[in-house]
């Protein structure tokens, strides 16, 4: 098993039975994201992708924030008095980790939102594939009380998972709303009080740690790209996606599945899922 230990200056990782645990660690600044948080989130999700021992990710905050946003000091001000061409690097770095990694990545992905959840933290957010929250957790969208509006792809982040009502209003009136308003509107898949957060979380990761992991990626990845197809090119990209995992998948899952139900008897898939080796 790798060892990360210390590795990252603003993350911290660990792996502890088959779940990677991704913890913003910026608590003094309610893990505010900076350039070398998201420098350093590249090169923990390339790591991470690649290493048999982590099967499922969870990405969470250090302390009472998940991530207050973009550190204004560090990712504006700051960058603001540098070179154009710096600016580009740091956004392109923001984009890659939030949005292009995070979002096609390789492994199962939750995003436990244990306190503060602001601004571009809305684009990790939603890239992740599922999403629990606290209760208590604190939801805002505050750009426009900062004379900005949203930055990154937040506004995307909120028009493909929040009705247009809903995303406008917190989008145009700064004001916040709670884990369980969250949920309600579809932002996350559910809100629990932080005390059962954890255990809700390990428990959702262990559901996905039972299924066919090959499988798996090709069906979240089917499905999140239908979402920018026509009707025809989905199906021919889902019929791709489906030979493709059966070719790749060394459980031959498929198989198994099927001798389990029309030959052993043993399983009903509407129910269960088939007994992997």
């Amino acid at each position: 098993m790798a060892d990360y230990q210390g590795r990252w200056q603003t993350v911290d990782v660990k792996v502890d039975q088959g779940i990677a645990w991704v913890t913003f660690n910026r608590p003094e600044k309610r893990n505010a994201m900076s350039p070398t948080l998201n420098a350093e989130m590249i090169q923990v999700l390339e790591a991470l992708e690649l290493d048999a021992d982590a099967k499922v990710l969870v990405l969470t905050g250090a302390g009472d924030a998940w991530t207050a946003g973009m550190d204004l000091k560090e990712y504006f001000r700051e960058v603001d008095a540098g070179p154009e061409i710096l600016q580009e690097k740091i956004r392109r770095d923001a984009c890659q980790w939030q949005w292009k990694l995070l979002r096609m990545y390789a492994k199962p992905t939750i995003a436990m939102v244990n306190g503060w959840c602001f601004g571009g933290g809305f684009s990790p957010l939603v890239a992740c594939d599922l999403a629990i929250a606290a209760d208590e957790a604190t939801f805002g969208l505050s750009e426009i009380n900062w004379g900005i509006p949203p930055g990154n792809l937040v506004s995307k982040a909120m028009a493909d998972t929040v009705g247009h009502r809903q995303a406008l209003y917190y989008i145009m009136t700064g004001e916040t709303f709670t884990g369980q308003q969250a949920a309600a509107m579809g932002l996350v898949n559910e809100s629990v009080p932080r005390a059962h957060l954890r255990a809700r979380t390990v428990a959702i990761a262990e559901k996905l740690l039972e299924k066919n992991p090959v499988v798996l990626r090709a069906a979240k990845h089917g499905f999140k790209r239908s979402r920018e197809l026509t009707w025809e090119q989905n199906e021919d990209y889902l019929y791709a996606k489906l030979d493709q995992a059966t070719l790749r998948d060394p459980e031959g899952g498929r198989e198994q599945g099927l001798k389990q139900f029309l030959d052993d008897k043993s399983i009903k898939p509407g129910l269960q899922a088939y007994k992997r080796a």
